[in-house]
């Protein structure tokens, strides 16, 4: 008789503790593009001008690839993340001016530390409860010097309802990863399904994120004490549209 298997399925409020340190994760993922990613901090140093003493944290920091370029480009930064596998592998990177921490966002991460706290990539929504978001932010604003800056990277979500790929696969190292996406009102969900031909049982992960909008973001800003100064559309610092922008980049004060 034909062995058969049923899927083990990760979802949960808690689905990013356990789907972001994965090695599935970090394989379905390791194509992003450094040679963006380090143009996007460019054009936002020449805009933020930081001094050569600013103290920067990268929010949700993963594997600590905007860590690493903005510590070359001479600053001190602190890199946080809740999975263990990223800050293990970022750690091989530290130096003086550039540490990494494993930590929950949710907890406080310290009081007038920070003249700069940046979350890229979409590293914030992923909650069950407005009031984990809430101390997200709150914990952003306490740790943030007075006049400090926060950028936010976020996706556009009118623009990701329309672009929205109901399906797709990838083969990666033998691997086959089968890609579903969908939304309500509220989220984008992603299920990633496993075919792990080594280990012979099919894995699922569900992402889900928020579907926070310019005026939400406004409004939690608001909320504790982050007055929004600016809003980008893209990595190149475009100007915002909300129709046509594929990225909702927020730059906020401390007041």
């Amino acid at each position: 008789m034909e062995k058969t298997h049923e899927k083990i399925v990760v979802n949960n409020s808690d689905w990013f503790k356990h789907w972001f340190d994965s090695a599935f994760y970090h394989k379905l993922y390791s194509n992003r593009d450094e040679k963006e990613a380090a143009g996007f901090i460019d054009q936002l140093l020449e805009r933020l001008q930081p001094g050569s003493h600013a103290q920067m944290l990268d929010l949700g920091c993963g594997n600590g690839r905007h860590s690493k370029y903005l510590a070359a480009k001479g600053f001190n930064v602190t890199g946080i993340d809740l999975a263990a596998s990223s800050i293990k592998s970022a750690k091989k990177w530290e130096t003086a001016m550039l540490q990494f921490y494993r930590h929950d966002m949710r907890l406080p991460f310290g009081k007038n530390c920070f003249s700069h706290v940046f979350s890229f990539f979409t590293s914030f929504g992923y909650f069950k409860t407005q009031e984990e978001d809430e101390s997200v932010i709150g914990n952003i604003s306490a740790a943030l010097k007075p006049g400090g800056i926060l950028v936010m990277d976020y996706i556009n979500s009118s623009y990701a309802e329309k672009k929205l790929v109901p399906a797709g696969t990838k083969e990666i190292d033998g691997i086959t990863y089968t890609i579903t996406r969908w939304d309500d009102k509220k989220h984008f969900f992603k299920k990633i399904t496993i075919g792990d031909v080594q280990a012979g049982e099919p894995f699922e992960y569900i992402e889900q994120v928020a579907k926070f909008s310019l005026h939400h973001f406004d409004e939690m800003f608001c909320r504790h004490g982050l007055q929004l100064r600016q809003v980008y559309g893209d990595y190149n610092l475009d100007e915002y549209n909300s129709a046509t922008s594929p990225r909702l980049i927020l730059l906020a004060k401390k007041k």
